[in-house]
Parts: C-alpha cells; sequence; structure tokens
C-alpha cells in the first residue's frame, strides 16, 4: 500500500449519501425531493411515508453517516493523515450544493467524493455524478471557482467492507438455536432495481443479463458464504434476493422478492434463514422497514427462525477500508503504481468510470467520470 499519511493532490473527502426526514415533518417534503419530476400527488407521498412515520418520521441514514464521519475523523487522525471531511446528501440537508459551496469557500480545491453505495448501478454511481455535475453547475453560475471532483472506486470486494459482513453473518447463525443452526438458509439481499438498469450497470464490456450489478453482489455472497464454510465447517445453502422494489408492476424489476424468498424457503423445508443485507452500507429505513418490519413478520407468520445480520455501519474495519481507498486513489493520481486491494473473482473496480458505464435513461451531465461535464 502507498503511505496512507500522504493525500496529495486531494485536499478534502465528501461523504456523499441518500439522506432522509429527521422528523414528521420533513418526511413528505423529503419524498417529493426524492421523487422529483414524476409527477407524484402528495396523498400518494404520504401514503409511501408510512414507514417513515412508524419510526416517528426519523430515518436513520443521518445519524448513521454522522456515525461513520466520526469513524472516518478518528481513524484519519489515530494514522497521521491530515484530510478534512464534509458531509453532503443528495435529497436532504446537508445538501451537495450547499456542501460543495462551503467547501469551495474553505479553499478546497481537489476533492475525493465517497458514495454510501458499494456497488456500481446507475442509482448507486451514475447518478450521484449527476448530482455532483448539477452543484457545480450551481456554483459555477454563482460565480465560484470549480473544484476538481474525483469520485472513489467501488468498495463492493474490499476486505474491510467484507468482513464486517461475514462476522454479522457468523453473529447470527450463533443466534439461532441449535436444532435449526447448520441447517439455516442464507439469504443476501439487496436493492431491487429495473431489469433493464441492472443489465446495463458497469462499463459497456460488462453489459448483459444483470450486468455489474447483479455479478459484484453474487461475488459478494459467494465470498461471505465460503468464509462462513470455512470458520464453521457448515456449508449453507445461500440465494441472491431483492427487496424494495418501489416501481410500476408492469416494469420488470429483479427477483424474488425477500418475502416470497421467504415463502419458498418454507414451502421447501428450510429450518431457518439469515437474511445478510449486503447491498446496504448501513440501517437505514429500507432495512428497518423491509427486513426488520415486514420479512420478520412474514417469517413469524410461517413460524420460520429468521435473523437479520448487520450492515457495515460505522465498524473501524470499514473506516480503516476507506483510508486504504483514498490513499490508494492519490497514489494514482500521482503516477505510481499501485496494487488495489480487492478479494473475490472480479479484481478491483476501474478508479474512472468509463464512457457507457450505467447509463442514464436520458443522458445528462455528469462529473468524476471520463464522460465528465467538468473537468
Amino acid at each position: 500500500m502507498p503511505d496512507a499519511r500522504d493525500v496529495s493532490p486531494y485536499d478534502a473527502l465528501l461523504l456523499l449519501s441518500f439522506g432522509g426526514p429527521e422528523g414528521p415533518d420533513d418526511v413528505v417534503p423529503f419524498l417529493e425531493n426524492v421523487t422529483r419530476g414524476r409527477g407524484i400527488p402528495k396523498e400518494r407521498l404520504k401514503e409511501v411515508g408510512q414507514h417513515y412515520f412508524l419510526f416517528g418520521g426519523v430515518s436513520p441514514i443521518n445519524d448513521q453517516n454522522r456515525a461513520l464521519l466520526d469513524a472516518l475523523r478518528k481513524d484519519f487522525a489515530e494514522h497521521g493523515l491530515d484530510l478534512p471531511v464534509y458531509w453532503g446528501n443528495r435529497n436532504w440537508a446537508p445538501y451537495l450544493t450547499d456542501t460543495l459551496r462551503e467547501m469551495v469557500r474553505d479553499g478546497r480545491r481537489r476533492i475525493l467524493v465517497l458514495a454510501t453505495s458499494a456497488y456500481a448501478s446507475y442509482s448507486g454511481c451514475r447518478q450521484y455524478r449527476e448530482n455532483l455535475a448539477d452543484a457545480l453547475a450551481a456554483l459555477e453560475a454563482e460565480g465560484l471557482e470549480l473544484p476538481k471532483v474525483d469520485k472513489l472506486r467501488h468498495y463492493f470486494n474490499h476486505p474491510g467492507f467484507l468482513e464486517p459482513m461475514i462476522d454479522g453473518v457468523l453473529r447470527s447463525l450463533a443466534e439461532l438455536p441449535e436444532d435449526v443452526r447448520d441447517g439455516a438458509h442464507l439469504a443476501f439481499s439487496t436493492h431491487s432495481i429495473p431489469t433493464a438498469s441492472a443489465d446495463t450497470s458497469g462499463p459497456v464490456e460488462e453489459h448483459g443479463d444483470g450486468g455489474a450489478y447483479v455479478k459484484q453482489h453474487l461475488d459478494v455472497a459467494q465470498q461471505i458464504a465460503d468464509a462462513v464454510r470455512e470458520r464453521t465447517g457448515v456449508d449453507h445453502p445461500w440465494q441472491l434476493v431483492y427487496q424494495s422494489r418501489s416501481g410500476a408492476p408492469h416494469i420488470p424489476w429483479l427477483e424474488p422478492d425477500i418475502c416470497d424468498h421467504l415463502d419458498e424457503r418454507h414451502a421447501a423445508g428450510a429450518p431457518a434463514v439469515v437474511i445478510a443485507p449486503i447491498g446496504f452500507v448501513s440501517d437505514h429505513m429500507e432495512v428497518l422497514y423491509d427486513l426488520d418490519t415486514e420479512a420478520k413478520a412474514r417469517a413469524e407468520e410461517l413460524g420460520l427462525p429468521m435473523r437479520r445480520s448487520a450492515t457495515v455501519g460505522a465498524d473501524p474495519r470499514f473506516a480503516a477500508a476507506l483510508r486504504e481507498l483514498v490513499a490508494e486513489r492519490a497514489a494514482v493520481e500521482r503516477g505510481q503504481d499501485v496494487t488495489p486491494c480487492a478479494l473475490g473473482a472480479l479484481g478491483a473496480s476501474h478508479n474512472l468510470c468509463p464512457v457507457g458505464c450505467c447509463p442514464a435513461r436520458a443522458p445528462r451531465p455528469v462529473a468524476a467520470g471520463a464522460d465528465s461535464t467538468y473537468a
């Protein structure tokens, strides 16, 4: 690894996330931000917002991002890395444009962006790059000097992301009754997306059934299942499943849904299931509601013992992995030879999103890629 203390040419790190409401009055305005341009009536948004109202109108994602910020700053300080860390969101305060404006006024000119999404997809990567371009356009219109913005590579197969998830599955298995533990099935869950979006995820050469999105998740699931077998001596059956579908019924999305999968496993005689939400960095609303509420209720109806393993969150190993990724990218930008850290069959992801990677339905300006509008 390169010297983790040398992060030149970068002078700041931006944690870029989705955002979420922090009180009941925030829920509908937040959902209006998320669905802007789709023409969804406010009454429908209130119905959708019931998931948030069950938790007092507060999404856990903001507090989880604050915890990750604290973990990053602590890890950076302990390892002598002098790099300020900022935070901006796509859909709620602190808004990305406001944070970028603050960074520019603080004199930051070379910014590295960490998105809270580990995998390739339009919504998990390119849309963030579109958001960055929109924010830069707003600053340009204000007459501010624009910084150069780069984005960290996908980190789905970095050991600092994988190891906490492996430990989470092992803990969940240990919590199951002993008589069903060895026969438990593993359900690796991620966000469902339209199949058309999945098929065009990743670089053009990876496009095909499921694209990079499905390939990357399958690689992670296989690595976790293999690690569980090596550490317990038990080969648990597993499957990649999906959750949180939000599209029109006539549009094909990735399947099977987690609740349908629980029905199928129960019918097939599975004695227990561990759900591992590998597609999510932290326990935000879609984990708390779709898994801890809906899937838990379905399992209880079936009489199927179920445990849900932890996401990575602010685990110190994840913070350390992000520090390593920062140092790796900085060394690449300085022209040094770097061996990127990655496990599994797919190798390290690209540093620069290529042309045609995770395309949008309608082309929009993007930043931090080979097809960037802003150099």
